[in-house]
Formats: C-alpha cells, structure tokens, sequence
C-alpha cells in the first residue's frame, strides 16, 4: 500500500508489516511483552523450527471517518483502526526509521 503524503512523502507498505504494526490493544500489548516496535515480525523461540505461514494479506480496507483506516486481514483479525498520524508515525522508509531511532527512547515520531 503505498500514501503520499501532503508534504510529498511517499510511505510504501507491505500488508505483513500492517499487520505487525497493527495498534489494537491486544497487538500493542504483545508486541511490548515481546520487545518488538510496531511492523516488526514475531521472532522465534530459541531452538523453534521454523514452520511454513501463509503470508498475511488483507482482505478488505474501509476508511473510519476521515482520520483512518480499517483492515481485515486473512488471519481473521480486524481490530487495529490505523489512523492517517499513525501510518505516518510508523512509515517503514529508512528516512522515517532513523528519525524514530534519533528520538530518545525511540519513540515514535512523525
């Protein structure tokens, strides 16, 4: 999914990375249990095979009002609403990425 932005910034998303970056409460709270920032993939546990997972795809976006987007992903989940501050917050660009990684804490930032 690609957004330009007003300010001309152009964010390219894969639908996998949505789907980790996805802020429904559930997600956010196992992604902070787990250390990962948002759109970073599940790690495996020390000495887990690795098993075959068809990749995540979205089945139907909707727009929520005017402030975000809604998704329904092919592992049946469709809590997160990705608001437009949120995608920009979590752009995946490697400009974006190192501005996150300069704020303190690693915060994310627009």
């Amino acid at each position: 999914m690609e957004i330009e932005w007003k300010d001309g910034h152009l964010s390219v998303y894969t639908f996998p990375y949505l789907r980790d970056a996805c802020p429904c409460a559930l997600c956010e709270e196992e992604r902070s249990k787990s250390g990962r920032k948002a759109g970073e993939a599940a790690k495996l546990a020390p000495g887990a095979l690795p098993m075959f997972k068809a990749a995540v795809k979205a089945l139907s976006a909707e727009a929520v009002g005017k402030y975000a987007l809604k998704f329904a992903w092919s592992d049946r989940h469709d809590l997160g609403i990705y608001s437009w501050f949120y995608l920009r917050e979590v752009c995946p660009c490697a400009e974006c990425a190192a501005g996150r990684r300069a704020v303190p804490g690693g915060s994310r930032q627009p």
